[in-house]
């Protein structure tokens, strides 16, 4: 029965605490999915059968009388990256947690000068919980190496922490279920600039239909940091050439850091 408790308190905790976090952004809407109502009432009835057929359980144990309910104020969301992993993997606000292996929440440097974001976690990633590590990652490390950087000096993360089945695109309220979360660490890292790797993620973190062929290699700005969308990395294995075009891009991005660009290695 505690066991039971404990995990129906978390997803409730977890849910109060992304409410409150989007009330504080000023959204007043969400719009929830019914397949999604429906998971979570079928976990919660699950978890409130458990607790019903232990609490009917004959026991000739006396029973110690229930301590008084005492009434805490909302803790403040931590502004740790470990935190924020900690609440990710346990997290359960969107349909992609009953079929991920295991959420990826990012990972790199804890001050970098550029933080990579991406659509979401693919099959290699979901198997590893790491980002970028399957042949668009192979590429991306390629970039970065060719902008003077290694992987651990950049950090390098997703729109959505969790694997859209087939990899299919995520949905508007997949991304708006786990944007939170990637503000937290925006707001940790305090990155100079962002890359957004691909429609996707210019759409989840700007908020911005716009086709990425007409905007990349235009600025624009997250909550005052310089953004600068660009092809992703998937879209580059398929279409080689438009490496030129993302190469000008980061070229840009290393000019506005003030960093030049090294030479080609032969």
């Amino acid at each position: 029965m505690a066991d039971a408790r404990h995990r129906l308190l978390s997803v409730v905790e977890n849910l109060d605490a992304h409410v409150r976090h989007l009330k504080e952004e000023g959204v007043r809407e969400v719009s929830v999915q019914p397949e999604t109502l429906a998971a979570l009432s079928r976990a919660i009835d699950a978890e409130g059968s458990s607790a019903e057929r232990a609490v009917r359980a004959p026991s000739s144990a006396p029973q110690a009388a229930p301590a008084p309910v005492q009434h805490k104020e909302p803790i403040a969301m931590s502004q740790t990256l470990k935190s924020i992993a900690d609440r990710v993997a346990a997290c359960r606000l969107c349909g992609l947690c009953t079929t991920r292996t295991n959420t990826v929440p990012g990972q790199g440097s804890e001050s970098p000068e550029i933080m990579f974001v991406g659509e979401g976690p693919g099959a290699d990633e979901d198997a590893q919980g790491l980002a970028f590590v399957g042949r668009a990652g192979k590429l991306l490390t390629q970039m970065i190496e060719a902008m003077g950087y290694q992987r651990d000096e950049v950090w390098i993360g997703n729109i959505v922490k969790c694997r859209p089945p087939n990899n299919r695109k995520p949905t508007q309220e997949e991304m708006q279920a786990c944007l939170p979360y990637l503000k937290e660490q925006i707001a940790f890292l305090k990155p100079k600039v962002i890359v957004c790797l691909g429609a996707t993620a210019v759409q989840g973190l700007l908020n911005d239909m716009t086709g990425i062929t007409k905007l990349r290699g235009e600025w624009r700005s997250f909550e005052g940091i310089d953004t600068m969308p660009t092809f992703h990395p998937a879209y580059l294995l398929r279409n080689p050439p438009a490496k030129r075009e993302v190469w000008t891009d980061l070229k840009t991005v290393l000019e506005k850091l003030g960093r030049p660009v090294p030479a080609k290695k032969r």
